[in-house]
């Protein structure tokens, strides 16, 4: 504990700091003085300075000020750490005659709990000057009272403490009274007027005296009363109190006319001025309404309700006065008895209603104020909380209390705390003890310290083959003991390999559900079943995880027929059993030997003979393939045997296989030869081939037909055209033309170069033959002017439309030859060469036709193709190349060949031969080639 004083110099205020260190939180204590009556904002002092803490933290900790009562005279002003008055303070009202005068509250401060308690006190400011209760005090006092006779005056009141209270009293000068003033032993002072000269009746009837009552304060103050004095005839003795003081105790809460004490007075004079009254002197508050004096028995007793909290002890002045006027006074000290009457009340300064699970043991969870109204031993408080919870109740400042958490809290255990605080004060003889209860409740947030945890560590299950990508295999299901976000589950699938492939390629799992689907079809003969890891990882920072391991497993289906692995069936060639004919009953003639690559039942085979030449001779074993003679070999069974075998496998639906037998029932090999010679050639296999046979050489046909068709079309429409064109072309007129790369050189013709020229024209068929040498240094042209004049590019546009043509012509051949052979085969083939052979010279032969049946000039025959008449871009004639070459050859192959066939084909029709001479002109160089054929 640390006690530090601090003084404020020019604001008239003292600070006593006292800071006591608990395990939980910081507890400082601050004490300050004010006078009263300061207005409201005035400064009260520096919270922030004198606790030593900062503003940012008065801020965060949303520091605010608990009072228990309902006026709160102070304010915090969090901004700038200081306290400021809140209410208007009188002390004489906070306090009355108690001294000293002060409040107290507690400032709290929250993350994490900090409490400080502040007392100020109240100093008093002289602002109540004396008062006497009545305007007038009035004595009847007989004239043969005796110097030295005493009467007791009102006392002034003045609710001020120290010296601003009252301080002494002042009589007006007179000759007969003079003042005295006494104290009582609570420090309050009171004042006697005391007969200093005796009183004369006849001369003096009635005395005005005033009587001033002043404070010490600055400035001072003062009351006054006015004393009306009566003077009467001779009563001379005075009654007199057998007590000075008088003391007794009632009990709090004591019922009216309870009975107190009885005072006692005396008085020597006889008749009536010997009878004696008793009343209160002097009342203070409600006293009148409390008390009850009885004026002739002198019975003090309660009158109303008493209650120790508010006034723990009562002084009064009392008075016995008999009938002349004589008095004397006494005092009664009731001390009041504390009952247990008022139950502790419960008070939550501070409470977090969510506490998480890691805090660690100490942690301040609420700070709790306990107040009882009783004094002593029944204002002891006794704070405990309900058993077999993981909290403490700790004790701080005197009815302050921490409730403390005792061990680590877990919210998978309990997740919320209902906390009864009980307060008992202490028990005294008599009087039960009186509690009060209150339940507070507590919720304990979520930590992230829970993984999820797998149903089962190991899953097992199955999907049937051949199934659809994307369906759902099974799920797996985790769960977290967390809440909320940290129990937000979502599923992984650890990717590994299998079989060299990631395993993200066979399977998938939904993150949110958990549900594995498939991503491919699986086959079981390739992928019986294969493992793989889940995680499960929830939502908390950082995530926690667990593993659980998956195996899948495929199941097969009946998807493999049978495979026949003996017999072996061969394409071309002929396997036969022989069988005797001397054998037995159940001789073995064979065994069918298959496997099916399924398994369990899928894989059980069954054998069964599905036709067969004769029946009734064979029979195949169930179970093991085997096939046996059920009879005896006769002579009547032919020797060609025919079995046909199915194997089927026991799947749902079941799969099959067939193979054929072929069974000699022959002693002898040359007898097994000379019966199964055409045996391969049966029609029934041959059905097939057959057909497609068919098939091939009716489209072969019907293709043959339609490029006869066009062809034969195409040639008539340019025959046609070439016609038409030169039966109009004497009628044209002359048009230049120059192409490019061409020029007119002295305006008789278009070439670039200078060539000499032979033009050879006959009458009769409109054609003229142009036959051209090496270039010389002139250009000249012979020309029949008899003839039609013709442009000289139109030759050359013509020869470029025959081969366009020629191309077409060429194309479609080399399409149908291309689907003839696909279609047909090999079998088509020799057709398609004959076909192509002929339509590519229907056009040379129906020219030598012509030419023999007129004039016989080999040069009618078509040009060389467009190719072999390219010009350089020079407009010369392009130089050979080694390409050009083969291209001449092979044009000289086709003629020579179409001149064999027309040859022979002239030799049938006329019946002798023709020599043919053959000029072929390729671009200025000029091939010879004599062609003699004869028979």
């Amino acid at each position: 504990m640390f006690f530090s004083t601090f003084r404020c110099s020019g604001c008239g205020l003292n600070v006593i700091l006292v800071v006591n260190l608990f395990c939980s939180f910081v507890t400082g204590q601050i004490r300050y003085s004010i006078p009263e009556e300061m207005k409201k904002g005035s400064l009260i002092g520096n919270v922030a300075q004198d606790l030593g803490l900062d503003l940012k933290r008065l801020r965060t900790g949303r520091a605010h000020i608990v009072t228990g009562e309902n006026t709160q005279y102070a304010e915090l002003k969090t901004d700038k750490g200081i306290l400021v008055v809140n209410e208007r303070i009188d002390r004489e009202e906070l306090c009355g005659e108690i001294t000293p005068c002060s409040f107290s509250f507690e400032i709290i401060l929250e993350n994490p709990i900090e409490l400080h308690r502040a007392i100020v006190e109240i100093t008093d400011v002289n602002d109540h000057p004396p008062t006497f209760q009545n305007e007038y005090l009035k004595f009847e006092i007989s004239e043969s009272a005796m110097p030295g006779s005493r009467f007791v005056l009102e006392s002034a009141d003045d609710p001020d403490v120290g010296m601003n209270t009252l301080q002494s009293y002042f009589l007006t000068p007179n000759d007969y009274f003079v003042l005295k003033e006494h104290t009582n032993p609570d420090g309050s002072k009171f004042a006697e007027m005391v007969i200093q000269k005796a009183l004369d009746r006849e001369q003096h009837p009635y005395l005005s005296l005033k009587l001033v009552a002043v404070d010490g304060g600055i400035p001072q103050r003062s009351g006054s009363v006015s004393i009306d004095v009566t003077v009467l005839d001779v009563n001379d003795n005075a009654p007199v109190f057998n007590q000075t003081v008088y003391r007794a105790s009632v009990v709090e809460n004591a019922p009216k006319g309870t009975y107190i004490t009885t005072l006692n007075a005396t008085d020597a004079d006889s008749g009536s001025n010997g009878k004696i009254t008793f009343y209160f002197s002097k009342l203070k508050g409600n006293v009148a309404d409390i008390f009850n004096i009885d004026e002739i028995s002198g019975i003090v007793s309660v009158l109303g309700q008493i209650d120790y909290e508010k006034d723990k002890r009562y002084e009064i002045r009392v008075e016995a006065k008999d009938q002349g006027g004589l008095t004397d006074s006494s005092k009664i000290i009731i001390e009041v008895v504390d009952v247990n009457d008022n139950a502790p009340v419960i008070t939550i300064m501070s409470f977090n209603s969510l506490v998480s699970e890691d805090s660690p043991p100490g942690t301040t969870v609420a700070v709790i104020k306990i107040k009882d109204g009783d004094s002593e031993d029944n204002g002891r408080v006794i704070c405990s909380i309900n058993k077999g919870l993981p909290f403490q109740i700790h004790s701080s400042l005197s009815n302050y209390y921490n409730l403390l958490t005792d061990a680590h809290v877990d919210r998978e255990a309990v997740a919320e705390y209902n906390i009864t605080l009980t307060a008992t004060d202490s028990v005294d003889e008599g009087s039960p003890p009186l509690s009060t209860s209150k339940t507070v409740s507590l919720k304990i947030s979520d930590v992230n310290d829970n993984p999820p945890i797998f149903e089962k560590s190991f899953y097992s299950a199955f999907i049937t083959e051949n199934n659809s990508p994307g369906v759902s295999i099974f799920s797996v299901k985790a769960q977290d003991l967390d809440w909320n976000q940290n129990a937000r589950i979502s599923y992984v699938l650890i990717d590994g390999q299998f079989n060299g492939e990631p395993l993200s390629s066979f399977v998938s799992v939904n993150a949110e559900s958990g549900v594995v689907h498939s991503v491919r079809s699986f086959d079981y003969e390739q992928i019986k079943a294969f493992e793989f890891f889940v995680q499960a990882r929830d939502g908390g920072s950082p995530p926690l995880s667990s593993n659980a391991t998956v195996k899948i497993k495929v199941q097969d289906q009946n998807d493999n027929a049978p495979q026949i692995l003996y017999p072996v069936q061969t394409g071309g060639s002929l396997v036969a059993e022989i069988v005797p004919r001397s054998a037995d009953v159940g001789y073995l003639v064979t065994k069918v030997v298959a496997v099916d690559v399924d398994s369990g039942q899928n894989a059980w085979l069954s054998y069964k003979l599905q036709k067969a030449t004769d029946r009734a001779l064979f029979e195949v074993g169930l179970q093991n393939g085997e096939i046996r003679t059920v009879r005896q070999v006769t002579d009547k069974d032919a020797v060609k045997q025919k079995l046909t075998v199915v194997v089927e496998d026991n799947g749902q639906p079941s799969r099959s296989a067939t193979v054929n037998i072929n069974v000699a029932v022959a002693d002898s090999f040359p007898e097994v030869l000379s019966e199964f010679t055409d045996f391969t050639h049966d029609k029934e296999y041959d059905d097939n081939l057959t057909f497609y046979l068919v098939l091939a050489l009716a489209v072969v046909s019907f293709l043959f037909i339609v490029s006869i068709i066009v062809i034969l079309s195409v040639k008539c429409y340019r025959w046609r055209r070439d016609r038409m064109f030169y039966k109009s072309g004497a009628n044209l007129p002359v048009i230049p033309y120059y192409p490019p790369l061409y020029a007119d050189v002295g305006g008789t013709g278009t070439l670039q170069h200078m060539y000499n020229y032979e033009v050879c024209r006959t009458t009769d068929s409109r054609k003229s033959d142009l036959k051209y040498t090496r270039p010389s240094s002139e250009n000249f042209i012979t020309l029949d002017t008899s003839g039609t004049h013709t442009l000289a590019h139109a030759q050359t546009d013509k020869l470029t439309s025959d081969g366009s043509d020629d191309q077409v012509s060429s194309l479609c051949l080399h399409i149908f030859v291309l689907f003839c052979v696909c279609v047909g085969g090999g079998a088509c083939l020799f057709v398609c060469l004959f076909v192509c052979l002929f339509v590519l010279n229907v056009e040379y032969l129906v020219q030598f036709i012509l030419l023999n049946s007129k004039c016989r000039y080999w040069s009618h025959l078509p040009p060389p193709p467009l190719y072999l008449r390219q010009k350089n871009r020079r407009g010369a004639p392009r130089s050979f190349r080694k390409e050009d070459r083969a291209r001449i050859v092979n044009t000289l192959l086709w003629r020579v060949c179409f001149g064999y066939i027309c040859q022979y084909c002239f030799k049938c029709c006329t019946g002798h031969f023709t020599n043919i001479s053959l000029d072929v002109t390729l671009d200025a160089l000029t091939v010879p080639v004599d062609l003699f054929l004869c028979s």
